[in-house]
Order: structure tokens, then sequence, then C-alpha cells
């Protein structure tokens, strides 16, 4: 059961650390201009589709999946509101909960 449990979650652990950790890094702006800036925009979408995917994995249920994956991206916007050069944004929160929208819906589709 404990194995069970720690199969389950540690990816998601693993991955919101990930997330964690590249949010705190204070400027992600490569210079690109426009493009850094829809860049930037996929990876939030993508790195909590990934999330959503990994909690849907844990818990087996879309809409718990979901609302994790969308509280933790709202976690997130404070915290880089909180980091130099960084800032919170609630677009980014709306991004980031529709990637993990994404996530749930190919896992849910992918694991059932």
């Amino acid at each position: 059961m404990v194995a069970a449990r720690l199969s389950a979650w540690a990816p998601v652990v693993l991955w919101a650390g990930l997330i964690f950790t590249l949010s705190s890094i204070p400027s992600l702006d490569s210079g690109l201009g426009t493009w850094d800036l829809v860049l930037r925009k996929l990876a939030h979408a993508a790195e909590f589709a990934v999330l959503g995917a990994l909690l849907y994995r844990a818990v087996r249920r879309e809409p718990a999946a979901v609302l994790l994956a969308s509280l933790y991206a709202l976690t997130d916007e404070l915290h880089q509101s909180l980091v130099s050069g960084r800032q919170g944004s609630p677009v980014d929160w709306l991004i980031d909960t529709a990637g993990a929208v994404a996530g749930v819906l190919v896992a849910a589709r992918l694991w059932r």
C-alpha cells in the first residue's frame, strides 16, 4: 500500500519541485521579443499539462486532479510574485489551469 502511494505521488512531488525551481529563476527573458512571450506561455501550459496528468494518475478523478493542479498554479504565481524579476499573473494562472485540464483529459483517456 505504501509503495503504491509512493509510486503514485513521487512523480507529482518531483514535478511540482521542478516547477518551483523554474519559478525561482529571476528572469527567463531570452531576448526573442514576441517569440519569447509565446514560448514562455506554451511552457506554462506544458508544465501544468504534465502536472495535471501526473495528478490524474495519482487520484484517478478528473475534477480533483484539475483542482489540485489549479491550486498549485495559484501558489506558483504567488511564489513568482516574490521572486525578483518575475511577476505573478492571473493570466498565467489561467494558462496553467488550461494546461492542467488538457493534461488531465489526455491522461484520463489514456489510463482508463
